[in-house]
């Protein structure tokens, strides 16, 4: 190993933070459902979507890393109005996203659990492991965990994927099978869309965790791009990688899809002990809980840390109040939890399609802080997929809306 790659690989972080609040909802559930449901059909959909959302992403970490400024202060001297706006739908984003994680790490661990222990006492206890992990070591300890969880994942993913394709598709094709280009199934496509490969105001929490790692050590622009560029690039494999596990051991099978619950979780484990072998299953599952661990665990840090600058923003005070917006934040997650527990597909269905209608805002934001000379100096093709993302987000954002309005 080259000392200049040696480097690249110590000094990444953001980018595979960024990559661990990813990897949850939209690719251990959605992905695996859109290809377990419609089999290859929505496979182009999901390259189309992360290319589409890319340059939004891009432009967050190019702004941070010329300007050492967080989104959030950007977002603030661009735009009062903006700022504010943004700042009440970060608030909303925090609390139903919390919940929406916290509940699928709570359901994985019911999984392996030895014994039953409800969802609700699960997620108050993953939720005070988790702070306290973050009031041990903050981001230095975020930083260390997120490339050894991504690691670990990335690597039983591929190999589960490699031995089932080399076994071909478990079951046969469906005499008739379900479109999901109907107006009937734009619920399920927008929740789909809506988290892959993460809701778009993970780019505002990303460019504080670029400002974090720099007060540790400084790290250039390039070297920057190339965390996020391999961060973002692991997010768009894996996706890919679930999706196809999903149509190679679920598509075409007799028994109904499990969208959510302990059902899910080990339909889930199952595509992977039938693959890999069942020696496998209970490593996996333990995989997938610290996956789902890590998001969560990003999710809190995260947004806790975007809500705690725009209260510095506003009232130009030095206290820091982050752990009282994280503890407001994971009990209002747990309420949201209380109160969908008895139906956990719409509490993620919910999230996710929150998640989808709030990206073109989102968008315009992060390309109104790098239009002009910087968003000059971009190559055309990221100028192309940014006007074709607008025109995408927006008009399916608008199909939705118009079509539950009828």
């Amino acid at each position: 190993m080259t000392l200049n790659l040696r480097n690249k690989i110590q000094n990444l972080g953001p980018g595979i933070l960024m990559a661990t609040a990813a990897v949850g909802g939209s690719h251990l559930v959605a992905s695996t459902q859109a290809g377990a449901l419609f089999g290859w059909q929505l496979f182009a959909l999901i390259i189309i979507v992360n290319l589409l959302k890319y340059p939004f992403f891009k432009f967050a970490v190019a702004y941070t890393a010329r300007t050492n400024k967080s989104l959030v202060e950007g977002y603030k001297e661009h735009s009062s109005a903006s700022f504010y706006l943004f700042t009440l739908l970060n608030i909303i984003s925090a609390v139903v996203n919390t919940a929406g994680v916290l509940l699928l790490t709570a359901i994985l661990l019911q999984y392996i659990m030895p014994f039953q222990v409800s969802l609700t006492s699960l997620s108050i206890g993953i939720l005070f492991t988790c702070l306290f992990i973050l009031l041990l070591g903050h981001y230095k300890a975020l930083d260390k965990a997120s490339k050894l969880i991504m690691g670990v994942l990335t690597l039983s993913t591929l190999i589960a994927f490699v031995v089932a394709l080399s076994n071909g598709q478990v079951h046969p094709e469906p005499a008739a099978s379900i479109s999901p280009f109907s107006m009937a199934m734009l619920g399920f496509m927008v929740a789909l869309m809506g988290w892959m490969p993460a809701p778009i105001e993970i780019s505002a929490i990303n460019s504080l965790w670029i400002k974090a790692k720099n007060r540790r050590k400084h790290i250039d622009i390039k070297q920057t791009l190339f965390d996020f560029k391999l961060g973002y690039g692991l997010t768009m494999l894996l996706a890919l990688l679930f999706f196809s596990l999903g149509v190679l051991l679920q598509y075409g099978q007799d028994k109904p899809i499990e969208l959510a619950g302990v059902a899910f979780s080990k339909q889930l484990i199952d595509m992977y002990a039938l693959t890999i072998g069942e020696w496998s299953r209970w490593l996996i599952a333990t995989v997938a809980f610290l996956c789902m661990f890590g998001t969560t665990i990003t999710v809190l840090d995260g947004y806790s840390r975007t809500l705690n600058e725009s209260y510095t923003l506003v009232t130009k005070s030095p206290k820091n109040l982050m752990w009282m917006i994280l503890i407001a934040q994971a009990v209002l997650g747990l309420i949201v939890i209380l109160f969908f527990k008895a139906n956990i597909k719409n509490m993620l269905m919910l999230a996710m399609t929150l998640s989808f209608l709030t990206t073109p805002f989102f968008a315009w934001l992060n390309y109104q802080l790098i239009k002009g000379e910087l968003f000059e100096s971009e190559s055309l093709l990221i100028k192309i997929l940014t006007g074709l993302g607008f025109v995408f987000l927006v008009g399916i954002s608008a199909l939705f809306v118009f079509w539950k309005v009828l």
